[in-house]
């Protein structure tokens, strides 16, 4: 399978990261010799799977650091979900697209061909990878994540996705939603329902249960995909974690 990919590059550099680089946006911060953004493309194009990458971004600062005829540029809009939207008009005959975000240097050509491997399913709308908690400690010990316990064990959410373009406008308006309502329990429980959030708080929620919950609100079909390379849910979002990116890269 050959798909597309949009790689999300518009977050500005507010952050804890600030204080690490002065560089405008995230992706563009150095590691070494190249910006965040440049090892996350450069594993994309490294991957059998992959055909045209679109990064949706500052539009001048990418085109500086990103020279591919199979890479384009696309300016970013004012939210992720948006930019997500950018990416995908950017790429009119894609039948599937993986979205990636930036701040992921650490992406591997393995990872993203292990992953799109496990999404064959042409039935499935949206798969989404995640990493299990003692795989991704094994690799980056201390290293501190945000975990979602199951009864199958304790995952952390992957930094990308595949999505089947054509559902992604009819949905796009109840992800937003879930997407503002995630730190705020009493409306998320108005969204999925206190019963389902009852048993989340609870760790009695099997993935199986959560993944068709998730289809059922944005109306789609979508799939949970378990990776066994924990470079997917390892996200550089604080100076810990740049140090140990670079550390890894030997930049």
């Amino acid at each position: 399978m050959v798909v597309d990919a949009v790689v999300l590059a518009g977050s500005p550099n507010d952050g804890l990261l600030k204080e690490c680089s002065g560089a405008p946006y995230e992706a563009l911060i150095p590691i070494g010799s190249k910006t965040m953004v440049e090892y996350v493309v450069d594993a994309l194009l490294a991957s059998e799977h992959v055909a045209q990458v679109v990064v949706v971004g500052p539009l001048e600062q990418l085109t500086k650091v990103l020279a591919s005829r199979r890479v384009q540029v696309a300016p970013a809009g004012k939210t992720v979900l948006e930019n997500v939207q950018i990416g995908i008009q950017a790429l009119p005959a894609a039948a599937r697209v993986l979205v990636v975000t930036s701040d992921i240097p650490l992406l591997t050509k393995e990872a993203v061909d292990d992953f799109l491997d496990q999404c064959r399913d042409q039935t499935v709308d949206l798969f989404y990878p995640i990493v299990s908690r003692s795989v991704l400690e094994s690799r980056f010990a201390g290293v501190k994540r945000t975990y979602v316990a199951f009864k199958e064990g304790t995952f952390t959410g992957g930094n990308l996705f595949l999505v089947n373009p054509d559902i992604f406008p009819c949905c796009l308006e109840k992800g937003e939603q879930l997407v503002e309502a995630r730190k705020n329990p009493l409306r998320l429980s108005r969204l999925v329902g206190f019963s389902f959030l009852l048993k989340f708080l609870t760790r009695r929620l099997s993935l199986k249960e959560a993944q068709a919950k998730v289809s059922k609100l944005l109306g789609i079909k979508g799939a949970a995909v378990v990776s066994r390379y924990p470079e997917i849910g390892f996200d550089v979002d604080k100076p810990g974690d740049l140090e140990l990116a670079a550390r890894v890269l030997h930049a």
